[in-house]
């Protein structure tokens, strides 16, 4: 038996849907009215233990790897909800759980497990680099016992209801490293204790009830011991982190794909019109028929990519795959949902355009579907870096 079948793979199915249930649709339409977060939801969620399901035993987690996460997030996305409010913590927690000291483990990782803390941000992206991480501006120096952080952020989710916040930032100028990923450091900031002292947060209204914000940093002080794995390598520590992120990404945009494929297919058996249901209709079936056969081969890729990944293997080229298929996959099926309900596709009761804002973010974010075409162009077809 395939472990995407398994009976620990079904268990956790049935375990988000039963939680899933209490948080319907009109929960979530009235989260997305009113620009709020769903903190009920993001509590139950972290009390049930789902979020904590990749720290280990030790710490207070389950312990279980990518592929039970995956199914977490998938199956919130599928029952109507947005795992866009509470995936940052699965993938963040990577970062400490890799390269941090036994001291930042030992004291962090239970709290977070228990709910005690939230570890739902991470500061990377900035107005003048976008994804050209490389050449990022903000900077930590260190004096004393302290790092001093100057720069700015953009993009950076969910401050308003994150305790702690992964930083990267240059800590020696790009002109004296060899190579330009060397130089860079990540920092554990304690959002409690810098917001107002010398970090500021400045919201971004955007088009998906997405909180996400501008930062800015003004001589912020962190203690020294702020400082995650060896100064230097942070680059190379968040990139840990992504094919983790893009896999789980891809969960997500797989669980939207399934509510638009059995939300459009149930509505084109239904509605009638000139006397027969439109799913009869070739031009209605064969898109959501469409949609369905890529988002089951996204699926296949999202499973390759967690097996790689749980079993230490380099997971780089499946994870970037998986996450462009699902992503592409997921808008397809959001268009032909909209189009096979047509006008009641914009009526916010049916909650179509809801999960069209929101899945349409994943071909942006958190990497293009430009940029996964670039990796695999250069690293698998070994054609010239384009950049």
């Amino acid at each position: 038996m395939s472990h995407r079948n398994s009976e620990d793979i079904k268990s956790i199915r049935e375990g988000v849907r039963a939680l899933c249930a209490e948080f319907d649709a009109a929960y979530w339409r009235k989260i997305d009215e009113e620009k709020g977060f769903p903190e009920a939801f993001v509590s139950a969620m972290t009390q049930a233990g789902w979020l904590s399901a990749m720290i280990p035993e030790e710490y207070g987690g389950s312990g279980l790897g990518l592929a039970e996460a995956s199914v977490i997030l998938e199956e919130v996305n599928y029952c109507g909800g947005n795992s866009g409010t509470i995936h940052g913590q699965m993938y963040n927690m990577f970062t400490l759980l890799r390269h941090g000291s036994d001291a930042q483990k030992t004291y962090y990782l239970p709290k977070l497990a228990s709910g005690e803390l939230r570890l739902q941000s991470m500061g990377v992206t900035e107005p003048t680099t976008g994804t050209d991480t490389t050449k990022i501006k903000t900077t930590a120096v260190r004096r004393g016992d302290k790092y001093v952080i100057n720069g700015q952020k953009v993009w950076i989710s969910r401050i308003q209801h994150s305790d702690l916040m992964i930083l990267l930032a240059r800590t020696t100028p790009l002109a004296e490293v060899k190579k330009k990923s060397e130089g860079m450091s990540i920092f554990l900031v304690d959002l409690r204790e810098t917001i107002g002292k010398g970090l500021t947060v400045q919201p971004i209204a955007n088009m998906v009830n997405h909180e996400t914000n501008e930062l800015f940093f003004d001589n912020l002080e962190l203690p020294a011991d702020s400082l995650i794995g060896e100064e230097g390598k942070g680059f190379r520590y968040i990139l840990d982190g992504l094919n983790a992120e893009r896999t789980l990404i891809a969960a997500e945009c797989i669980g939207d794909g399934r509510w638009f494929t059995e939300k459009s297919s149930a509505y084109a058996r239904d509605r009638v019109v000139f006397g027969r249901p439109i799913g009869q209709n070739q031009g209605v079936q064969f898109p959501i028929a469409e949609a369905h056969i890529e988002i089951e081969a996204a699926d296949l890729m999202r499973w390759r990519a967690c097996e790689e990944y749980d079993s230490g293997i380099n997971a780089g080229a499946s994870a970037n795959m998986a996450k462009y298929l699902a992503a592409k996959a997921s808008w397809e099926a959001a268009n032909a949902c909209l189009q096979t309900h047509g006008g009641f596709g914009f009526a916010c009761e049916y909650d179509v355009e809801r999960k069209f804002r929101e899945t349409r973010l994943y071909q942006v974010a958190p990497i293009s579907t430009n940029l996964i075409l670039s990796y695999v162009a250069e690293h698998l077809l070994e054609l010239p870096r384009s950049f």
